[in-house]
């Protein structure tokens, strides 16, 4: 076999192991929200909501004095202001680079993970968790969480797109893991402030993750059929 039919056959299964991923992610989505409509998460939710919070003092989370303005800072990197200059600061810098498809990309993988959060959180109309007092004002329905879930597609979309300029495998996985934690961390910190119910955060990391794959498998499939193996200038 040659080296050309070696590397058609990697993206080939490459291809596949993506959408088949994308498949399972929208799988457990729908898995959880059926039980989420059906109220079978709600006792775990509630659970994990008062034991953060501290016995005597409900409105008191556990910890140190400083972690709580650590998950306000952190939650902070998830929101609608943070990512929105983040994601215009790229798709700007890339516009002047002359790398105006993978501004598209990311701007479409931000701008879709948005709308289609707004679609799902009208949809499913899950009231904000009651339980515990709200250490941070919130305002829209609760499920899938919108930090968790729009983090997730545009730092995962940010991270993949910086793997393919890395030459090093460790510093691709550097990459990729270090988006993953940032994506981690604030959903982390949406329960911890009591704000979300720990389902709408997972609901919002499969959603983002299967969001940002699906840009980016379609990247690559645009650039499959145009010959191209890097990003297009």
């Amino acid at each position: 076999m040659s080296t050309g039919d070696r590397k058609r056959d990697q993206r080939e299964l490459g291809f596949l192991v993506g959408g088949l991923v994308v498949v399972l992610l929208l799988l457990g989505f729908a898995s959880l929200s059926d039980l989420v409509l059906e109220g079978g998460t709600q006792h775990f939710d509630d659970r994990v909501l008062r034991a953060l919070r501290q016995a005597g003092d409900s409105s008191l989370p556990i910890g140190p004095a400083w972690l709580r303005g650590a998950a306000l800072d952190i939650t902070a990197l998830g929101s609608a202001t943070v990512l929105g200059l983040v994601v215009a600061a790229i798709v700007g810098f890339m516009l002047l680079q002359g790398m105006r498809r993978t501004a598209a990309l990311v701007f479409a993988a931000s701008a879709g993970g948005w709308v289609l959060n707004a679609l799902l959180k009208e949809l499913f109309q899950r009231p904000r968790p009651e339980i515990v007092p709200h250490l941070r004002e919130v305002m829209s329905l609760s499920f899938p969480s919108g930090h968790a879930m729009t983090s997730a597609a545009v730092y995962l979309t940010l991270g993949a797109l910086v793997m393919r300029v890395a030459d090093r495998p460790v510093t691709r996985m550097y990459c990729m893991g270090f988006a993953m934690f940032l994506a981690g961390i604030i959903g982390v910190s949406r329960v911890y402030l009591g704000v979300h119910y720990p389902t709408d955060v997972l609901a919002g990391w499969l959603v983002g993750l299967s969001w940002a794959l699906t840009c980016w498998l379609a990247e690559r499939a645009i650039e499959r059929r145009r010959g191209v193996e890097h990003p297009v200038r």
